[in-house]
């Protein structure tokens, strides 16, 4: 099998990198440098034309969006246990908190950090704050959950959606209320930062910041 990764060190192609590194997968990974505007490359956007990582190539198919290549990987390899059987109560969790993900926390975040993109440069102070309101109440929804149906999001089996939400926990870490500072988050994010694979990723995106 053929595996080619499109990636930025940081950005939303984190967690692919990641769960490759975690399921032993055979890759080529190709680092993007946005500061030279790599992503909006005419090579780059006749495999991605929103211009945005990951892009994710197995075997010539052209795969995008973080959770949905996740979602794929796990299914790819069961041996893993990263995601419940289809058609189990399991798997609804599953697909309830991946689109938690997705459609709750993703979309508030791209607010935070790109408040003129909803709003107008005239507003974006106030969208901003309207973004900041949207991720602290997630991630205490999220805190809620762990507190009384931990250790991982799905109980006692850890999934992709782990995975996900420990690269979205990451974004928090300069934000005011970032999510160390509830107690279950904080939690969580060391057991999943204690993965091997996690410091795999680390070490080769040359990340240093929240380890």
């Amino acid at each position: 099998m053929s595996v080619v990764l499109y990636a930025s060190p940081g950005s939303a192609s984190l967690v692919v990198h990641w769960l490759l590194l975690e399921l032993g997968i055979d890759h080529e990974l190709r680092l993007l440098d946005f500061a030279r505007r790599e992503q909006k490359s005419p090579e780059y956007l006749a495999l991605n034309p929103i211009g945005r990582v990951p892009t994710l190539l197995i075997d010539g198919q052209v795969l995008t969006e973080s959770a949905a290549i996740a979602m794929h990987l796990a299914d790819l390899h069961p041996q893993a246990r990263l995601a419940p059987a289809p058609g189990t109560p399991a798997r609804g969790d599953y697909y309830r908190w991946m689109c938690f993900c997705v459609y709750t926390l993703m979309p508030a975040y791209r607010a935070w950090f790109y408040p003129d993109e909803p709003a107008g440069a005239e507003h974006a102070d106030a969208a901003r704050e309207c973004a900041r309101g949207q991720i602290e109440a997630a991630w205490q929804q999220v805190d809620d959950h762990l507190r009384g149906n931990g250790p991982w999001m799905l109980g006692a089996e850890r999934s992709a959606v782990d995975f996900v939400l420990t690269m979205l926990m990451r974004w928090s870490r300069n934000m005011p209320r970032p999510v160390d500072a509830w107690p279950a988050l904080h939690a969580y994010a060391q057991r999943m930062k204690a993965l091997p694979s996690f410091r795999q990723v680390y070490a080769r995106e040359g990340l240093l910041d929240w380890t």
